[in-house]
């Protein structure tokens, strides 16, 4: 499909996970697509490979975002996509417990300071427009609470929900959509490696998915595409889970 034929996207996080499955998928969908990370060979190896632009930027840098779509407009005359996905989940953001102050402010700062910098950059240039599609990266455990808790992943998330959530009201009636994707357990790198340090944790995880298994990344740049297009023409300000089930979970199958 072509749903997103010469539409401009702009991707954080897109040198790897669920931001490099998206940048493949939007292309894909004829979209040019605009690859940021801060990670320069990872995200112009992403660019490289479904023929965008890249743009190295630290996402919780003001003046960074601004120039990123900058860029962007400067590039391809619009900029009609965002999607905010860049996010950490450090080892040293646990239970509330144990997780220092410094541990703490870090994830906020790149899970939603970040993406309150970015809506609020990128918002301009669609009203000029008078329509666009922002989707920011939340997750299943923005509903949910968890005993094996990252403290400030969860709140940071819940965080990026409430935002995208009175943004999406907020700018309706201007023509742009404002929805948060709450993907579960996703198999990238960085679930891998949280995991690969303790499996009985991510067993404890796993036992919770009615579908059995953590998602590819893939399914979750389907989701993302999906919200992007005028298929989701009179979806906005909402919480689009793609969890195997988690959510609506009491007791999994056998």
């Amino acid at each position: 499909m072509q749903r997103l034929q010469d539409r401009v996207a702009v991707i954080t996080g897109a040198g790897s996970g669920i931001g490099l499955a998206t940048a493949h998928r939007f292309a894909l969908e004829g979209a040019r697509v605009v690859c940021v990370d801060v990670d320069e060979p990872a995200g112009a190896k992403a660019a490289a490979e479904v023929g965008g632009m890249f743009v190295k930027a630290d996402v919780t840098n003001e003046d960074d975002v601004a120039r990123m779509y900058q860029a962007a407009f400067d590039a391809y005359g619009s900029v009609d996509i965002a999607f905010n996905n860049a996010g950490i989940s450090p080892p040293d953001d646990d239970s509330i417990l144990s997780t220092g102050i410094d541990a703490w402010r870090r994830v906020q700062e790149v899970n939603l300071t970040s993406v309150y910098l970015c809506c609020k950059h990128v918002i301009p240039y669609m009203q000029r427009q008078g329509k666009g599609s922002i989707v920011n990266t939340a997750s299943f455990v923005a509903v949910m609470g968890s005993a094996t808790s990252q403290i400030s992943y969860t709140a940071s998330k819940g965080g990026v929900l409430a935002m995208s959530r009175e943004l999406g009201v907020q700018f309706a009636r201007e023509g742009i959509r404002v929805n948060a994707l709450c993907p579960g357990p996703v198999n990238t790198p960085l679930l891998q490696e949280l995991f690969a340090k303790d499996p009985e944790r991510a067993q404890r995880r796993l036992v919770h998915i009615p579908l059995g298994r953590f998602a590819e990344a893939s399914e979750i740049a389907a989701a993302v595409a999906f919200l992007a297009s005028d298929d989701a023409s009179f979806v906005t300000g909402a919480e689009f889970l793609v969890d195997g089930g988690i959510s609506g979970a009491y007791v999994t199958p056998l």
